[in-house]
Protein backbone atom coordinates (compact mmCIF):
# COMPACT_ATOMS: atom_id res chain seq x y z
CA UNK A 1 0.00 0.00 0.00
CA UNK A 2 1.12 3.55 -0.78
CA UNK A 3 2.78 4.78 2.10
CA UNK A 4 0.22 6.87 4.30
CA UNK A 5 1.35 10.64 5.22
CA UNK A 6 2.25 11.40 8.71
CA UNK A 7 -1.25 12.55 10.66
CA UNK A 8 0.07 16.55 11.21
CA UNK A 9 0.87 16.18 7.34
CA UNK A 10 -1.12 17.05 4.30
CA UNK A 11 -2.70 14.31 2.33
CA UNK A 12 -5.04 16.72 0.81
CA UNK A 13 -2.93 19.10 -2.08
CA UNK A 14 -1.94 22.56 -0.69
CA UNK A 15 -1.80 23.90 -4.61
CA UNK A 16 -3.74 26.37 -6.86
CA UNK A 17 -7.15 24.59 -6.02
CA UNK A 18 -8.66 27.46 -4.97
CA UNK A 19 -10.26 30.89 -6.03
CA UNK A 20 -9.55 34.23 -4.93
CA UNK A 21 -12.34 36.50 -3.25
CA UNK A 22 -13.11 38.90 -5.23
CA UNK A 23 -11.71 42.02 -5.63
CA UNK A 24 -8.64 40.23 -4.14
CA UNK A 25 -5.57 40.37 -6.13
CA UNK A 26 -3.98 37.62 -3.45
CA UNK A 27 -5.05 33.80 -4.60
CA UNK A 28 -6.69 32.18 -1.41
CA UNK A 29 -3.79 29.19 -1.54
CA UNK A 30 -1.32 31.27 -0.44
CA UNK A 31 -2.29 34.01 1.29
CA UNK A 32 -1.41 33.22 5.30
CA UNK A 33 -4.03 32.08 7.43
CA UNK A 34 -3.37 35.95 9.15
CA UNK A 35 -3.88 38.07 6.31
CA UNK A 36 -6.15 41.01 6.29
CA UNK A 37 -9.49 39.70 4.47
CA UNK A 38 -12.22 41.98 2.83
CA UNK A 39 -14.97 41.29 5.31
CA UNK A 40 -12.89 41.53 8.34
CA UNK A 41 -11.01 43.57 10.53
CA UNK A 42 -9.04 40.94 12.57
CA UNK A 43 -9.28 37.23 11.73
CA UNK A 44 -9.81 34.96 14.15
CA UNK A 45 -6.76 32.89 15.23
CA UNK A 46 -5.19 29.61 14.00
CA UNK A 47 -6.49 26.55 15.57
CA UNK A 48 -4.13 24.61 17.45
CA UNK A 49 -5.15 21.17 16.71
CA UNK A 50 -5.72 21.59 12.78
CA UNK A 51 -2.87 20.77 10.51
CA UNK A 52 -1.13 24.11 8.56
CA UNK A 53 -3.02 22.82 5.39
CA UNK A 54 -6.21 24.14 6.89
CA UNK A 55 -5.67 27.05 8.59
CA UNK A 56 -6.96 29.35 5.40
CA UNK A 57 -9.65 31.47 5.46
CA UNK A 58 -12.85 32.18 3.22
CA UNK A 59 -14.96 35.19 4.02
CA UNK A 60 -18.45 33.31 2.91
CA UNK A 61 -20.44 33.37 6.22
CA UNK A 62 -23.52 31.29 4.23
CA UNK A 63 -23.33 27.60 4.10
CA UNK A 64 -25.86 25.57 1.39
CA UNK A 65 -27.70 28.27 1.10
CA UNK A 66 -28.29 29.45 4.86
CA UNK A 67 -28.28 32.92 5.29
CA UNK A 68 -26.74 33.22 8.70
CA UNK A 69 -23.29 32.84 9.78
CA UNK A 70 -22.74 29.62 12.17
CA UNK A 71 -20.05 30.67 15.09
CA UNK A 72 -18.23 28.98 17.11
CA UNK A 73 -15.43 29.59 19.89
CA UNK A 74 -12.62 30.24 17.26
CA UNK A 75 -14.70 31.90 14.36
CA UNK A 76 -16.92 34.27 16.40
CA UNK A 77 -17.69 35.64 12.31
CA UNK A 78 -18.62 32.72 11.01
CA UNK A 79 -16.03 33.05 8.65
CA UNK A 80 -15.29 29.15 7.53
CA UNK A 81 -12.01 27.51 7.63
CA UNK A 82 -11.26 25.69 4.34
CA UNK A 83 -8.35 23.79 3.45
CA UNK A 84 -6.28 24.83 1.00
CA UNK A 85 -7.73 23.28 -2.35
CA UNK A 86 -11.27 21.77 -2.81
CA UNK A 87 -11.74 19.80 0.26
CA UNK A 88 -13.27 21.94 3.50
CA UNK A 89 -12.45 21.59 6.38
CA UNK A 90 -14.93 21.68 9.74
CA UNK A 91 -15.36 24.73 11.18
CA UNK A 92 -14.96 23.89 14.38
CA UNK A 93 -11.43 22.13 15.04
CA UNK A 94 -11.33 19.19 13.46
CA UNK A 95 -10.37 16.33 15.62
CA UNK A 96 -7.06 14.54 13.76
CA UNK A 97 -8.38 10.87 14.04
CA UNK A 98 -12.07 12.20 12.74
CA UNK A 99 -10.16 13.19 9.53
CA UNK A 100 -10.47 10.10 7.46
CA UNK A 101 -14.51 9.89 7.96
CA UNK A 102 -14.87 13.84 7.11
CA UNK A 103 -12.91 12.69 3.99
CA UNK A 104 -15.62 10.10 3.12
CA UNK A 105 -18.46 12.35 4.13
CA UNK A 106 -17.56 14.96 1.52
CA UNK A 107 -17.23 12.18 -1.24
CA UNK A 108 -20.88 10.90 -0.56
CA UNK A 109 -21.72 14.24 -0.61
CA UNK A 110 -22.84 14.05 3.37
CA UNK A 111 -21.41 17.36 3.97
CA UNK A 112 -21.88 17.70 8.18
CA UNK A 113 -22.88 21.57 9.34
CA UNK A 114 -19.56 23.50 8.85
CA UNK A 115 -18.70 22.60 5.74
CA UNK A 116 -18.61 24.47 2.29
CA UNK A 117 -16.10 24.00 -0.90
CA UNK A 118 -15.20 26.75 -2.33
CA UNK A 119 -18.07 28.98 -4.14
CA UNK A 120 -15.73 31.56 -5.56
CA UNK A 121 -15.00 30.79 -9.29
CA UNK A 122 -11.93 31.72 -11.25
CA UNK A 123 -12.89 34.25 -14.83
CA UNK A 124 -14.58 32.50 -16.98
CA UNK A 125 -13.03 31.47 -20.23
CA UNK A 126 -14.84 32.38 -23.35
CA UNK A 127 -16.26 29.51 -25.29
CA UNK A 128 -14.05 30.12 -28.30
CA UNK A 129 -11.16 28.78 -26.01
CA UNK A 130 -13.31 25.47 -25.51
CA UNK A 131 -13.65 25.24 -29.28
CA UNK A 132 -10.31 25.88 -30.08
CA UNK A 133 -9.07 23.09 -27.11
CA UNK A 134 -11.65 20.35 -28.74
CA UNK A 135 -10.64 21.37 -32.50
CA UNK A 136 -6.47 22.05 -32.08
CA UNK A 137 -7.22 18.55 -30.57
CA UNK A 138 -8.12 16.71 -33.25
CA UNK A 139 -5.79 19.02 -35.33
CA UNK A 140 -3.00 17.44 -33.06
CA UNK A 141 -4.08 13.73 -33.25
CA UNK A 142 -4.41 14.15 -37.14
CA UNK A 143 -1.10 15.60 -38.02
CA UNK A 144 0.84 13.53 -35.59
CA UNK A 145 -1.24 10.31 -37.26
CA UNK A 146 -1.09 10.85 -41.27
CA UNK A 147 -2.75 7.85 -41.61
CA UNK A 148 -0.67 6.00 -39.60
CA UNK A 149 2.47 6.96 -41.31
CA UNK A 150 3.49 9.44 -38.81
CA UNK A 151 2.43 7.52 -35.83
CA UNK A 152 4.55 4.47 -36.88
CA UNK A 153 7.68 6.07 -37.89
CA UNK A 154 10.33 6.28 -35.06
CA UNK A 155 12.36 9.03 -36.23
CA UNK A 156 11.60 12.50 -35.91
CA UNK A 157 14.16 14.14 -38.27
CA UNK A 158 11.96 11.78 -40.89
CA UNK A 159 9.35 13.16 -40.45
CA UNK A 160 10.58 17.42 -40.02
CA UNK A 161 12.15 16.01 -43.88
CA UNK A 162 8.71 14.69 -44.87
CA UNK A 163 7.16 17.97 -43.73
CA UNK A 164 9.44 19.89 -45.39
CA UNK A 165 8.73 18.37 -48.27
CA UNK A 166 4.95 18.94 -48.14
CA UNK A 167 5.58 22.57 -47.93
CA UNK A 168 5.41 23.26 -44.12
CA UNK A 169 2.21 23.37 -42.00
CA UNK A 170 0.79 26.52 -43.95
CA UNK A 171 0.56 24.23 -47.14
CA UNK A 172 -1.36 21.43 -45.42
CA UNK A 173 -5.09 20.88 -45.73
CA UNK A 174 -6.03 18.00 -43.13
CA UNK A 175 -8.75 16.13 -44.53
CA UNK A 176 -9.29 12.25 -45.16
CA UNK A 177 -8.27 10.12 -46.70
CA UNK A 178 -4.61 11.37 -46.08
CA UNK A 179 -5.26 13.16 -42.72
CA UNK A 180 -8.02 11.23 -41.05
CA UNK A 181 -8.37 11.48 -37.07
CA UNK A 182 -7.30 7.89 -35.25
CA UNK A 183 -8.98 6.72 -32.53
CA UNK A 184 -7.82 9.11 -30.46
CA UNK A 185 -10.09 11.47 -31.44
CA UNK A 186 -13.24 9.00 -31.89
CA UNK A 187 -12.62 8.04 -28.84
CA UNK A 188 -12.51 11.67 -26.92
CA UNK A 189 -15.49 12.76 -28.85
CA UNK A 190 -16.95 9.61 -26.97
CA UNK A 191 -15.63 11.18 -23.50
CA UNK A 192 -17.11 14.55 -24.49
CA UNK A 193 -20.43 13.86 -25.74
CA UNK A 194 -20.80 11.79 -23.06
CA UNK A 195 -20.36 14.50 -20.54
CA UNK A 196 -22.34 16.82 -22.68
CA UNK A 197 -25.29 14.89 -21.86
CA UNK A 198 -25.26 16.43 -18.37
CA UNK A 199 -25.29 13.15 -16.95
CA UNK A 200 -24.26 12.57 -13.46
CA UNK A 201 -22.56 9.90 -10.95
CA UNK A 202 -23.36 6.21 -11.95
CA UNK A 203 -25.45 7.22 -15.04
CA UNK A 204 -22.43 9.36 -16.62
CA UNK A 205 -20.23 6.45 -16.36
CA UNK A 206 -22.73 4.00 -18.04
CA UNK A 207 -23.17 6.73 -20.85
CA UNK A 208 -19.31 6.57 -21.23
CA UNK A 209 -18.80 2.56 -20.94
CA UNK A 210 -21.93 2.73 -23.55
CA UNK A 211 -20.02 5.36 -26.12
CA UNK A 212 -16.45 3.61 -25.59
CA UNK A 213 -17.87 0.28 -26.68
CA UNK A 214 -19.93 1.91 -29.46
CA UNK A 215 -16.99 3.90 -30.96
CA UNK A 216 -15.25 1.05 -31.73
CA UNK A 217 -17.57 0.37 -34.83
CA UNK A 218 -15.46 3.09 -36.07
CA UNK A 219 -12.24 2.66 -36.22
CA UNK A 220 -11.80 0.98 -39.47
CA UNK A 221 -7.89 2.98 -40.91
CA UNK A 222 -7.80 4.27 -36.82
CA UNK A 223 -5.13 1.93 -35.57
CA UNK A 224 -6.97 1.51 -32.04
CA UNK A 225 -4.82 0.00 -29.39
CA UNK A 226 -4.50 -3.36 -28.36
CA UNK A 227 -5.48 -2.49 -24.72
CA UNK A 228 -8.58 -0.14 -25.98
CA UNK A 229 -9.75 -3.12 -27.73
CA UNK A 230 -9.44 -5.53 -24.87
CA UNK A 231 -11.05 -3.05 -22.58
CA UNK A 232 -13.95 -2.37 -24.53
CA UNK A 233 -14.79 -6.11 -25.12
CA UNK A 234 -14.92 -6.81 -21.24
CA UNK A 235 -17.82 -3.46 -20.29
CA UNK A 236 -20.63 -4.71 -19.96
CA UNK A 237 -23.07 -0.96 -20.05
CA UNK A 238 -26.13 -1.26 -18.35
CA UNK A 239 -25.48 -4.06 -15.98
CA UNK A 240 -25.02 -2.65 -12.19
CA UNK A 241 -20.94 -1.80 -12.47
CA UNK A 242 -20.41 -2.66 -15.90
CA UNK A 243 -17.96 0.05 -16.70
CA UNK A 244 -15.68 -1.98 -14.04
CA UNK A 245 -13.18 -4.34 -15.68
CA UNK A 246 -10.46 -6.55 -14.46
CA UNK A 247 -7.13 -4.97 -13.30
CA UNK A 248 -4.70 -5.16 -16.39
CA UNK A 249 -0.45 -6.06 -15.56
CA UNK A 250 -0.39 -4.47 -18.77
CA UNK A 251 -2.72 -1.45 -19.24
CA UNK A 252 -0.05 1.11 -18.91
CA UNK A 253 -0.70 2.68 -22.37
CA UNK A 254 -1.97 6.28 -22.84
CA UNK A 255 -5.21 5.31 -24.49
CA UNK A 256 -7.17 6.51 -21.25
CA UNK A 257 -4.74 10.04 -20.63
CA UNK A 258 -4.96 10.69 -24.82
CA UNK A 259 -9.26 10.64 -24.42
CA UNK A 260 -9.66 12.73 -20.87
CA UNK A 261 -9.26 16.61 -21.78
CA UNK A 262 -12.85 16.99 -21.96
CA UNK A 263 -13.24 15.52 -18.47
CA UNK A 264 -11.17 18.42 -17.21
CA UNK A 265 -13.25 21.24 -19.40
CA UNK A 266 -16.59 19.86 -17.70
CA UNK A 267 -15.10 19.86 -14.52
CA UNK A 268 -12.80 23.14 -14.14
CA UNK A 269 -13.60 24.75 -10.96
CA UNK A 270 -11.95 23.87 -7.70
CA UNK A 271 -14.63 22.67 -5.86
CA UNK A 272 -15.40 19.43 -8.87
CA UNK A 273 -11.63 17.91 -7.71
CA UNK A 274 -13.69 15.05 -6.07
CA UNK A 275 -15.99 14.67 -9.57
CA UNK A 276 -13.01 15.52 -11.85
CA UNK A 277 -10.52 12.94 -9.94
CA UNK A 278 -13.80 9.74 -9.59
CA UNK A 279 -14.73 10.77 -13.52
CA UNK A 280 -11.07 10.23 -14.36
CA UNK A 281 -10.32 7.31 -12.91
CA UNK A 282 -13.31 5.02 -13.38
CA UNK A 283 -13.25 5.98 -17.07
CA UNK A 284 -9.54 6.03 -17.79
CA UNK A 285 -9.95 2.30 -16.19
CA UNK A 286 -12.71 1.26 -18.06
CA UNK A 287 -10.49 0.40 -20.79
CA UNK A 288 -6.43 0.61 -18.70
CA UNK A 289 -7.15 -0.52 -15.47
CA UNK A 290 -3.56 0.01 -13.98
CA UNK A 291 -2.28 3.11 -12.42
CA UNK A 292 0.10 4.28 -14.99
CA UNK A 293 -2.80 3.91 -17.34
CA UNK A 294 -5.42 5.61 -15.48
CA UNK A 295 -3.47 8.33 -13.77
CA UNK A 296 -2.15 9.43 -17.15
CA UNK A 297 -6.23 10.41 -17.87
CA UNK A 298 -6.06 11.93 -14.35
CA UNK A 299 -3.35 14.76 -15.20
CA UNK A 300 -4.76 15.40 -18.72
CA UNK A 301 -7.83 16.26 -16.96
CA UNK A 302 -6.69 17.95 -14.47
CA UNK A 303 -4.37 19.64 -16.72
CA UNK A 304 -7.57 21.01 -19.08
CA UNK A 305 -9.53 22.52 -15.65
CA UNK A 306 -6.18 23.82 -14.81
CA UNK A 307 -5.94 25.29 -18.32
CA UNK A 308 -9.36 26.38 -18.03
CA UNK A 309 -8.78 28.51 -15.05
CA UNK A 310 -5.86 30.11 -16.90
CA UNK A 311 -3.85 28.64 -14.73
CA UNK A 312 -0.21 28.38 -16.26
CA UNK A 313 1.97 25.80 -17.70
CA UNK A 314 4.41 25.95 -15.14
CA UNK A 315 2.04 24.84 -12.35
CA UNK A 316 0.32 21.98 -13.96
CA UNK A 317 2.78 19.25 -12.81
CA UNK A 318 3.31 20.31 -9.18
CA UNK A 319 -0.80 20.36 -9.07
CA UNK A 320 -0.93 16.85 -9.96
CA UNK A 321 1.74 15.52 -7.77
CA UNK A 322 -0.34 17.36 -4.54
CA UNK A 323 -3.63 15.55 -6.15
CA UNK A 324 -2.39 11.74 -6.49
CA UNK A 325 -3.03 11.32 -2.81
CA UNK A 326 -6.43 12.07 -3.24
CA UNK A 327 -6.32 9.90 -6.23
CA UNK A 328 -5.29 6.86 -4.53
CA UNK A 329 -7.70 7.73 -1.43
CA UNK A 330 -10.37 7.31 -4.15
CA UNK A 331 -9.20 4.08 -5.40
CA UNK A 332 -8.49 2.41 -2.28
CA UNK A 333 -12.27 4.02 -1.35
CA UNK A 334 -13.40 2.25 -4.07
CA UNK A 335 -12.39 -0.82 -2.81
CA UNK A 336 -11.61 -2.62 -6.20
CA UNK A 337 -8.12 -4.45 -7.17
CA UNK A 338 -6.56 -2.58 -4.06
CA UNK A 339 -3.97 -4.67 -4.05
CA UNK A 340 -3.16 -5.00 -7.08
CA UNK A 341 -3.07 -0.84 -7.50
CA UNK A 342 -1.31 -0.37 -4.28
CA UNK A 343 1.30 -2.41 -6.01
CA UNK A 344 1.45 -0.40 -9.44
CA UNK A 345 1.21 2.80 -8.30
CA UNK A 346 4.35 4.63 -6.98
CA UNK A 347 6.06 4.43 -10.95
CA UNK A 348 3.69 6.98 -12.05
CA UNK A 349 4.52 9.58 -9.16
CA UNK A 350 8.02 8.78 -9.27
CA UNK A 351 8.59 9.38 -12.78
CA UNK A 352 6.68 12.96 -12.66
CA UNK A 353 8.68 13.70 -9.48
CA UNK A 354 11.39 13.14 -11.58
CA UNK A 355 10.48 15.02 -14.32
CA UNK A 356 9.55 17.84 -12.20
CA UNK A 357 12.59 18.30 -10.30
CA UNK A 358 14.86 18.13 -13.46
CA UNK A 359 12.78 20.85 -14.94
CA UNK A 360 13.06 22.89 -11.66
CA UNK A 361 9.04 22.38 -11.21
CA UNK A 362 8.40 20.85 -7.90
CA UNK A 363 6.74 23.95 -6.47
CA UNK A 364 4.96 24.69 -9.40
CA UNK A 365 6.71 28.00 -9.58
CA UNK A 366 8.84 29.16 -12.92
CA UNK A 367 10.29 30.02 -15.02
CA UNK A 368 11.06 26.08 -16.15
CA UNK A 369 14.32 24.94 -16.81
CA UNK A 370 13.19 23.19 -19.84
CA UNK A 371 16.49 22.57 -22.01
CA UNK A 372 16.30 24.24 -25.83
CA UNK A 373 16.88 20.92 -27.86
CA UNK A 374 16.55 22.62 -31.17
CA UNK A 375 16.66 19.12 -33.01
CA UNK A 376 14.36 16.71 -33.72
CA UNK A 377 16.99 14.13 -32.56
CA UNK A 378 17.74 15.48 -29.42
CA UNK A 379 14.18 15.95 -28.61
CA UNK A 380 13.67 12.12 -30.09
CA UNK A 381 16.47 10.90 -27.19
CA UNK A 382 15.25 13.09 -24.64
CA UNK A 383 11.56 11.98 -24.74
CA UNK A 384 13.13 8.19 -25.04
CA UNK A 385 14.66 8.55 -21.68
CA UNK A 386 11.54 9.01 -20.06
CA UNK A 387 9.24 6.17 -22.05
CA UNK A 388 8.68 2.70 -21.04
CA UNK A 389 9.33 -0.20 -23.68
CA UNK A 390 11.37 2.16 -25.85
CA UNK A 391 8.23 4.20 -27.65
CA UNK A 392 7.88 7.84 -26.13
CA UNK A 393 4.56 9.12 -25.87
CA UNK A 394 2.87 5.79 -25.80
CA UNK A 395 2.37 5.11 -21.81
CA UNK A 396 -0.01 7.18 -19.49
CA UNK A 397 2.59 8.85 -17.60
CA UNK A 398 4.89 9.84 -20.59
CA UNK A 399 2.08 11.04 -23.00
CA UNK A 400 0.95 14.06 -20.81
CA UNK A 401 4.70 14.41 -19.75
CA UNK A 402 6.23 15.19 -23.06
CA UNK A 403 2.79 17.56 -24.04
CA UNK A 404 3.57 19.53 -20.99
CA UNK A 405 7.45 19.63 -22.03
CA UNK A 406 6.31 20.75 -25.60
CA UNK A 407 3.81 23.59 -23.95
CA UNK A 408 6.46 24.36 -21.59
CA UNK A 409 9.02 25.13 -24.81
CA UNK A 410 6.75 26.29 -27.18
CA UNK A 411 4.52 29.04 -25.43
CA UNK A 412 2.89 30.68 -27.26
CA UNK A 413 4.57 29.59 -30.88
CA UNK A 414 2.36 26.98 -32.86
CA UNK A 415 5.01 25.99 -34.50
CA UNK A 416 7.05 25.06 -31.88
CA UNK A 417 4.09 23.95 -29.69
CA UNK A 418 3.86 21.18 -33.40
CA UNK A 419 7.50 20.75 -33.73
CA UNK A 420 7.71 19.42 -30.02
CA UNK A 421 4.43 18.05 -28.90
CA UNK A 422 3.47 16.27 -32.22
CA UNK A 423 6.20 15.67 -34.47
CA UNK A 424 8.66 13.69 -33.39
CA UNK A 425 8.94 9.53 -33.30
CA UNK A 426 6.91 8.36 -30.49
CA UNK A 427 3.50 7.76 -30.06
CA UNK A 428 2.94 11.36 -31.70
CA UNK A 429 -1.07 11.03 -32.21
CA UNK A 430 -1.43 10.89 -28.61
CA UNK A 431 0.89 13.54 -27.48
CA UNK A 432 -0.30 15.70 -30.07
CA UNK A 433 -4.15 15.49 -28.71
CA UNK A 434 -2.85 16.83 -25.80
CA UNK A 435 -0.43 19.21 -26.31
CA UNK A 436 -2.62 20.70 -28.97
CA UNK A 437 -5.58 20.91 -27.07
CA UNK A 438 -4.09 22.34 -23.87
CA UNK A 439 -2.70 25.40 -26.26
CA UNK A 440 -5.99 25.79 -27.48
CA UNK A 441 -7.52 26.66 -24.08
CA UNK A 442 -4.45 29.53 -23.80
CA UNK A 443 -3.89 30.43 -27.82
CA UNK A 444 -6.89 30.02 -29.60
CA UNK A 445 -8.03 29.58 -33.18
CA UNK A 446 -6.57 32.40 -34.77
CA UNK A 447 -3.13 31.99 -35.12
CA UNK A 448 -3.77 28.81 -36.96
CA UNK A 449 -3.18 27.97 -40.42
CA UNK A 450 -6.68 27.11 -41.58
CA UNK A 451 -5.56 24.28 -43.85
CA UNK A 452 -5.09 22.65 -40.40
CA UNK A 453 -8.70 22.97 -38.84
CA UNK A 454 -11.16 24.20 -41.48
CA UNK A 455 -11.68 20.54 -43.55
CA UNK A 456 -10.74 18.49 -40.04
CA UNK A 457 -12.85 15.51 -40.02
CA UNK A 458 -15.80 15.64 -37.23
CA UNK A 459 -14.44 19.42 -36.76
CA UNK A 460 -18.47 19.85 -36.20
CA UNK A 461 -18.62 17.57 -34.13
CA UNK A 462 -15.66 18.67 -31.63
CA UNK A 463 -16.94 22.25 -31.68
CA UNK A 464 -20.37 21.27 -31.05
CA UNK A 465 -19.27 19.56 -28.01
CA UNK A 466 -16.86 22.10 -26.89
CA UNK A 467 -20.35 24.27 -26.76
CA UNK A 468 -21.98 22.32 -24.28
CA UNK A 469 -18.98 21.70 -22.29
CA UNK A 470 -18.46 25.13 -21.76
CA UNK A 471 -22.62 25.55 -21.24
CA UNK A 472 -22.25 22.94 -18.48
CA UNK A 473 -19.51 23.97 -16.84
CA UNK A 474 -19.76 28.27 -16.69
CA UNK A 475 -23.57 28.79 -17.29
CA UNK A 476 -24.84 29.99 -20.66
CA UNK A 477 -22.84 33.73 -20.93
Amino acid sequence: MPPQAPLGASRVPPGSFGGAPPGSSIPLWVRPFGYPQPSLATPPPPCPSMPLWGQRLLTHPHRHGDSTPHPHPRNPRGVLILLKGPWPALAPCPKPDGRLQLLQQWRRRECPRGFLAPTVSPRVPLVEAYEAAMVLSGVGDALGYRGGRWEYCTSGPQIHAELAELGGLEAITLEPPEWPVSDDTVLHLATAEGLATGLEGEPLLQELARRYVAAMGDMEGRKPGPTSILGTSQLRPGEPEGYRIPFNPTGTGCGAAMRSLAIGLRYPHAWELPTLIRVSIESGRMTHHHPTGYLGALAVALFGALGARGEPPERWGAELLRVLPLAWDYVEGAGVAVGDNAAAWPFFGDAWHRYLESRGLLEGHGPPQVPSLPSPAERDAAYMGWALEGWPGRSGHDAPMVALEALLAAGGCWADLCARGVLHGGDNDSTGTIAAGCWGLRGGLAPIPPGLHCRLEHRGRLRDAAHRLHALAWGRR
